[in-house]
């Protein structure tokens, strides 16, 4: 046996001193750079502090690595993506088949300039661009580069470590601010070979370089003094150590040890195992055998003889024997007695609440009534009948361990027979206090006033008047020929509109949209609940610009805006519904089917036109009576005059439901003007007095100097 020992060790020594001499790299002078097939993918940073000359260096560098490459769909394919706090992808892996399609890609990039987001663009890469849907190819190595020039705004370690762990090989280049412990977070290993760090762009080029020699195909096992002690294997731009069988790799990543399967407990001997590399053979102690298996021993079988006393089973060893038990039985003092074992009794169970012994050394777990034994077959849980639905009560259950007991909701009453429910009926059992008429709810009630009254703020009393309670929604018009500056008055017209009325959640609400060829809410009725609130949101409202759908925004205010779920109260309360339409120009759409559908739908529409607005259309839109219903006027700088004239009442003997817009032909009105006129052209003459006396006293200075 140690004869065969000997020429197993040899002929495995033998072998690694002919596979070590096969490995050596060979030397030779005419190595050419191959290409691909590689599936490589630009990850470039075009946040805000890479200025556009930067940019266009890093777009020069891409096209200088492209032009070495062989590219092509069964070759080298690239991708693009670039990132700030968002991520873009140029083109994909199988986008582009030839270089000039990649090179128009890089030149027509637009830059992000915004944060700095790496994780995030590395995640995308991962999941997004090396997928078999965005080109990526099985078998094909995967490479990255990354070229940043800023600390990241995100986590990058947790992220790149997982793309690495998927096969992606990552270089880091950082330029002039980056941060080289982020660099060495996000490249693969060896950092010598993956990590970059140049002072500006215009040095950029210096990587290109290096990276051109290792993604060409350079095998690095031939070309380079690459420290693998057994086998050096090749990936495009790097390479890995590998170990003869029965050896594995240090953590140095270049020399080898042998495996010894005996130390590490890799054997199935029974007593003796003696070790070679990757190998062991197996031998037994003195007095023993080894069996024809080749792994198992034998001895003197004193047992086989009856020369014993065990009560159970009797066991040979070295000049003698020993007695053991059957399972579930345990060996007395006197060495040959077998006693059963009750592991219930001696407390030797994990059950959480029964055990239940079963049979010598055997036990079984069992629950209390109410609970169930759970798959661990030790716990027990509480059976929860009302989570399992398993009760026939009406409304509400209380669960106990096993068994449940019924209750009812608020307003309810739990009746004789325990399970259902009876509604008490508030309106008959309590002061309600409605002056008409109270409807029960469900364990509450509400107060209703007869037709042609509103229900007032006390929520109980009914009155034909209901002054500043309505539901508003303004459309204004947001297309191109308003202009920015227009639009600021606009919103400030709106909040003066704002100022005249009562806004709260149970008075008035208010909501905005803005339209051109789309319309957008810009806040429904139910999100603002104070005029402060509103103003500032107003004032918050950025231009749309473009055309004039007048009627798209009709149909949105009818079909969305009034909707319970934006706020709108339901038709029966009785609040007023009012819709006021404020435009600068023809609408590009037809308005009359909408404006026709919102008044018989009961709302009440306010049409409001400034500059090249079309009288027709206004009037159109407006309610009857139509004076009473829109306004006109030809400079946006004399809007506020018609914010000033809005008089918003809702009672009947006050304006009968109408915002009144006050008539400018009017006698009282012309008074009032030619007053105000008059006063401002006072205010006037006096400043102008003040300056003329001021200038001739600056006259008087100059000439007193000459």
């Amino acid at each position: 046996m140690k004869m065969r020992q000997l020429r197993a060790l040899s002929c495995v020594t033998l072998l690694t001193v002919v596979v070590l001499a096969t490995a050596r790299p060979k030397s030779g002078p005419d190595h050419k750079c191959k290409s691909g097939p590689v599936d490589l993918v630009f990850l470039i940073d075009s946040s805000r502090s890479v200025r556009p000359h930067e940019f266009e260096t890093m777009r020069k560098f891409m096209i200088d690595i492209l032009n070495t490459l062989d590219i092509g769909l069964d070759a080298t394919r690239v991708g693009v993506i670039q990132y700030s706090s968002q991520v873009r992808s140029e083109f994909s892996l199988m986008a582009h088949s030839k270089l000039e399609n990649m090179v128009k890609g890089i030149n027509e990039i637009i830059p992000l300039a915004q944060g700095t987001m790496t994780g995030l663009a590395i995640r995308y890469m991962m999941n997004e661009a090396f997928t078999v849907e965005q080109g990526d190819r099985p078998r094909v190595p995967n490479v990255a580069v990354i070229v940043t020039d800023g600390r990241p705004q995100d986590r990058v370690a947790e992220v790149a470590a997982e793309a690495r762990e998927k096969g992606i090989e990552i270089f880091a280049v950082g330029v002039a601010r980056a941060d080289m412990t982020s660099l060495r977070a996000m490249a693969s290993p060896p950092f010598e070979d993956h990590v970059f760090l140049v002072e500006s762009f215009d040095l950029i080029h210096q990587f290109g370089l290096q990276f051109q020699d290792k993604l060409c195909g350079v095998d690095l096992c031939l070309e380079s003094d690459h420290g693998c002690e057994h086998i050096c294997e090749s990936s495009p731009g790097s390479y890995h150590c590998l170990c003869l069988q029965g050896y594995k790799l240090n953590e140095d990543g270049r020399t080898c040890a042998a495996i010894d399967l005996c130390a590490e407990g890799k054997h199935n001997c029974e007593q003796v195992c003696v070790s070679a590399p990757g190998v062991f053979t197996c031998d037994c102690n003195k007095g023993y055998q080894l069996n024809e298996d080749e792994r198992t021993c034998s001895m003197i079988q004193y047992c086989s003889f009856g020369n014993h006393s065990c009560d159970h089973n009797c066991m040979n060893v070295l000049n003698g024997y020993f007695c053991t038990c059957k399972e579930g039985y345990r060996l007395l003092g006197d060495g040959k007695t077998c006693q059963a074992i009750d592991l219930c009794a001696e407390g030797k169970h994990d059950c959480e609440q029964i055990c239940v012994n079963m049979a010598p050394g055997v036990f079984t777990c069992d629950c209390n009534e109410g609970y169930r034994l759970n798959e661990d077959e030790k716990s027990c849980e509480p059976i929860d009948l009302c989570a399992e639905g398993k009760h026939d009560c009406e409304q509400i259950c209380i669960s106990a361990p096993g068994v449940f007991t019924c209750d009812c909701n608020k307003g309810f009453k739990l009746n004789k027979d325990k399970k259902t429910c009876t509604n008490m009926e508030m309106c008959n059992t309590v002061e309600h206090g409605c002056e008409y008429q109270c409807v029960n709810t469900p364990g509450s009630y509400y107060c209703i006033c007869p037709e042609g009254q509103l229900l007032q703020e006390d929520g109980k009393s009914c009155g034909t008047c209901k002054s500043a309670n309505i539901d508003l929604v303004l459309l204004i018009d947001g297309s191109k020929s308003v202009r920015p500056q227009n639009f600021e008055l606009v919103k400030k017209f709106v909040n003066q509109v704002v100022d005249s009325l009562d806004v709260s959640a149970h008075g008035t609400r208010v909501g905005l949209v803005q339209y051109s060829s789309r319309v957008r809410t810009e806040f429904p009725l139910n999100m603002y609940h104070t005029a402060e609130e509103i103003k500032a949101a107003v004032m918050k409202v950025e231009y749309m610009e473009k055309g004039t759908m007048t009627g798209l925004a009709l149909k949105h205010m009818l079909e969305n805006s009034f909707a319970e779920a934006e706020g709108a109260r339901p038709a029966s309360r009785n609040i007023p519904r009012v819709g006021l339409v404020f435009t600068d120009g023809r609408s590009q759409d037809d308005i009359s089917e909408y404006a026709k559908k919102a008044k018989e739908a009961g709302i009440t529409m306010y049409a409001v036109g400034v500059g090249k607005a079309v009288e027709d259309e206004l009037r159109e839109i407006a309610s009857e009576p139509v004076e009473k219903h829109f306004y006109y006027t030809t400079d946006f700088s004399a809007i506020s005059t018609i914010a000033e004239n809005l008089k918003l009442n809702v009672c009947p003997e006050e304006s009968q439901g109408e915002i009144e817009v006050k008539d400018p032909c009017a006698c009282e009105n012309l008074v009032e003007f030619q007053q105000s006129t008059m006063s401002s052209l006072e205010q006037l003459t006096q400043k102008l007095t003040a300056m003329t006396t001021r200038l001739e006293q600056l006259e008087n200075q100059l000439l007193s100097r000459k």
